[in-house]
């Protein structure tokens, strides 16, 4: 029970810190012997499709449109495209009425990745670029992604999102801002050693020849894409330069149901990515794949409530041995402060040290919950919307 305790202990620290930690060691040590990839400033640019799929947004679609229309790139090379598929509201009227857009419109709703086959066929442009209808790109966004595509090697880039975080910010606005500052981290790291493992669908691309069909009741289509392009031997590029901006989940309700909705996603591209899981392919691919995301979405979560549970035992069978009474003390002040985190968020209290740790258990019952809703086939393909402030 005690060895189980610590390889438990072990793999959650691994999950969470440890991989940043080994990661950055290693490509520490990479750079020793290697250069980075540089770039041709006068490469012609790429003719670039822009696709966005939006669903009910009439309240900000007017704004995603000049956002679009003001992007610093060729207007003869840049071809936007909204996919409006099953929207009830103004989002399709308002669209149409712009000349310099094009519109996909059909009235079914039938989730993204339906929208996003529908659309497929009408693009010759050598990029797809995706983005979210609810976030905002830097004027410089899709240039800084299309540069990466001078190096042969890679199939597919991701931009970074960014979570705007104002300072009366309330635990799960904060906790997710400070959330993906780690995870861009991480991102950054993934590509300096080989591959990122996935991308964020508020702005990613790919090569248009290496698109490869995605099963229609997809529930993460951005992740699909990008990993499947990953599983053909292409690299993920990650561009922090090219990034999305959008505002926090409304409230801890809003987030966690975004976060369950991914983290089942996240189960059903475990159960589909087998090329990537499998280390005999490409096994740097697969200690990334694992490590960066099976772990955190299928297998973590569920062994920080065993550890809790090993470390009650143990404490019970055994009194004598202190140390598993401190780490058992540890584990629960964290979670008071995670509830404490809770409670102040419902009173519209601010009181930062409690915002991670909340964050946290927030993320991983997610996790669980994510999983127990996917092998129940209760997760709908069709995109939800979460409020946003």
């Amino acid at each position: 029970m005690i060895i189980l305790f610590w390889i438990c202990l072990f793999i959650i620290f691994y999950t969470f810190l440890g991989y940043g930690i080994l990661l950055y060691i290693i490509i520490r040590i990479k750079r020793l012997f290697s250069k980075p990839f540089i770039f041709n400033q006068t490469t012609t640019l790429p003719s670039v499709a822009l696709i966005i799929a939006a669903y009910n947004e009439e309240s900000i679609i007017k704004e995603k449109i000049e956002d679009c229309l003001a992007l610093d790139y060729p207007k003869e090379k840049l071809r936007i495209i909204f996919i409006t598929d099953g929207s009830s509201d103004k989002t399709p009227k308002i669209v149409a009425e712009n000349n310099a857009v094009e519109l996909l419109h059909i009235e079914e709703r039938n989730g993204k990745m339906a929208a996003i086959k529908r659309v497929i066929p009408f693009i010759q442009e050598d990029i797809i670029v995706f983005t979210d209808a609810n976030t905002f790109l830097n004027p410089k966004a899709i240039k800084e992604l299309v540069k990466h595509y001078e190096n042969p090697k890679v199939g597919a880039v991701a931009g970074e999102k960014r979570i705007l975080v104002a300072d009366s910010a309330d635990a799960s606005a904060a906790g997710e801002g400070f959330y993906w500052k780690y995870e861009s981290s991480l991102k950054k790291w993934d590509y300096e050693l080989y591959s990122n493992v996935g991308a964020a669908g508020e702005l990613f691309s790919i090569r248009t020849n290496l698109y490869q069909p995605v099963e229609s009741d997809t529930i993460i289509d951005d992740h699909m894409i990008a990993m499947r392009i990953a599983e053909k031997g292409y690299i993920i590029a990650y561009e922090p330069n090219a990034y999305a901006l959008e505002t926090a989940s409304a409230d801890s309700y809003e987030e966690l149901k975004r976060k369950i909705r991914i983290a089942a996603g996240g189960i059903q591209s475990i159960m589909r990515l087998k090329k990537s899981a499998n280390p005999f392919i490409n096994p740097i691919l697969t200690f990334q794949y694992i490590s960066h995301r099976v772990l955190r979405w299928a297998i973590t979560p569920w062994l920080m409530m065993l550890v809790l549970i090993l470390n009650f035992i143990i404490c019970y069978q055994n009194p004598q041995l202190h140390l598993y009474q401190i780490i058992l003390l540890g584990q629960i002040l964290f979670y008071i402060a995670s509830l404490m985190g809770y409670i102040l968020e419902g009173k519209k209290m601010k009181i930062k040290i409690f915002f991670i740790p909340f964050y946290f258990s927030l993320m991983n019952y997610a996790a669980m919950a994510g999983a127990i809703r996917y092998f129940k086939g209760k997760q709908s393909a069709a995109w939800e919307k979460s409020k946003r402030r």
